[in-house]
């Protein structure tokens, strides 16, 4: 399989630069075995040669709300495969609305989230689903990072598609309101949202709403996966600990700082401008160093409550309990990576068991039949069951 690493005509030295990290990393013919091809979102003309020659092409450059359609649109013109990193639920749902019937007419697979933003949350709930021995109805998940002595460090390109996709929060509801989607069935009891700050016994810390992609797209698979696969639909809610007190009365104050800013055009490029401040450290234009990157891993754990075989929801509690985690290294240079590649490699080698005809798709739907999970447990990022029980 031929590999190229494509990137616009300003970043040619840093494509050159990225040429010397094999030598470091013991794969000094790696550069003579990838080529470089420039292309340009403002040129459609090198966008469509760059897929042209390419079976799959990995989308790394965000925010995609900037970045991310014209690449999607030379993929589906040029009949190329397309998968991205994006963790910005508007983006994600317009291009699903925008271009789906197009990609199925041209047979191609469109498929976001496809890295820490939401692999391990949507196939964590599909695996979930599989290894309870009945109905799984809800299930609620709790995403933990764990740091070394240096402490945490995300890069600001994150910050940055926080900051533009709450600021533009209005759009997505208005989205969302024109799509006029039936509302997915309930089965048992509505899962109910937890306070803003709440304290979660079975892993001792607070957590408060994960609010990344996962929750949407989540949503979005667990819609597919019942009006194409007549799957019983799971409720979802994401939350991320904490820790304790002193940590929650950091991230308050954040929060306020982020909120009262993100309202106005100024604020936002305050925000953007100065990450580090305003995130109180936890962001930085540099991102994270080696060793932050080599202590840092990322547990998700996901507690889950259904329906034993015969049992039904029809005026009855559940009585089943699941819990499963995934695990894995450093969520953003590390994970992201080894979900990206390997969510390609499906893709291009379990073609029997993606969706009939292409189109635009969540990772869940696309992948919910192949091997995806299996390839990803034997490159680090592991999926556990922790316990199952009746109650």
């Amino acid at each position: 399989m031929r590999e190229e690493a494509a990137g616009p005509g300003r970043e040619l030295g840093r494509l050159r630069a990225a040429e010397r990290g094999p030598a470091i990393a013991g794969r000094p013919t790696l550069p003579s075995e990838v080529g470089i091809i420039i292309c340009d979102i403002t040129n459609p003309a090198s966008l469509d040669e760059m897929a042209k020659q390419a079976a799959v092409v990995l989308n790394c450059v965000g925010p995609y709300r900037f970045h991310g359609e014209p690449v999607i649109k030379a993929c589906i013109e040029n009949g190329t495969s397309c998968i991205d990193i994006c963790g910005e639920p508007q983006f994600l749902e317009l291009m699903y609305w925008k271009y789906h019937e197009k990609a199925a007419e041209k047979g191609v697979y469109i498929i976001g989230s496809s890295g820490f933003d939401s692999i391990p949350a949507d196939l964590g709930v599909i695996y979930t689903k599989n290894k309870m021995n009945g109905t799984l109805t809800a299930v609620e998940s709790f995403l933990t990072i764990h740091s070394g002595p240096e402490g945490l460090c995300i890069h600001d390109g994150t910050w940055k598609s926080a900051v533009y996709g709450f600021g533009d929060q209005s759009n997505l509801k208005k989205l969302r309101n024109e799509s006029n989607l039936k509302p997915v069935p309930i089965v048992g009891p509505k899962l109910k949202r937890r306070w803003p700050i709440s304290y979660c016994r079975e892993l001792n810390s607070y957590s408060i709403p994960f609010l990344g992609a996962d929750v949407s797209v989540v949503r979005r698979t667990q819609r597919y996966l019942h009006e194409n696969l007549e799957q019983s639909p799971v409720q979802y809610a994401a939350y991320v600990t904490v820790g304790g007190i002193t940590s929650v009365i950091k991230l308050m104050f954040a929060g306020l700082f982020f909120l009262f800013f993100v309202k106005c055009g100024i604020g936002r490029q305050l925000l953007i401008k100065f990450p580090w401040l305003f995130s109180f450290g936890y962001f930085s234009k540099q991102g994270p160093t080696q060793k932050q990157m080599d202590a840092a891993s990322f547990t998700m754990t996901f507690f889950g409550q259904g329906y034993s075989q015969g049992f039904g929801p029809e005026k009855n509690k559940p009585n089943m309990r699941i819990c499963t985690q995934v695990k894995g290294p450093e969520a953003g240079y590390v994970a992201t990576p080894i979900a990206m590649v390997q969510a390609a490699m499906t893709l291009l080698n379990d073609t029997s068991d993606l969706p009939n005809t292409g189109g635009v798709f969540t990772p869940g739907a696309a992948f919910c039949r192949t091997k995806l999970i299996d390839r990803l447990n034997q490159r680090g990022i592991e999926f556990s069951v922790i316990s199952s029980s009746e109650v």
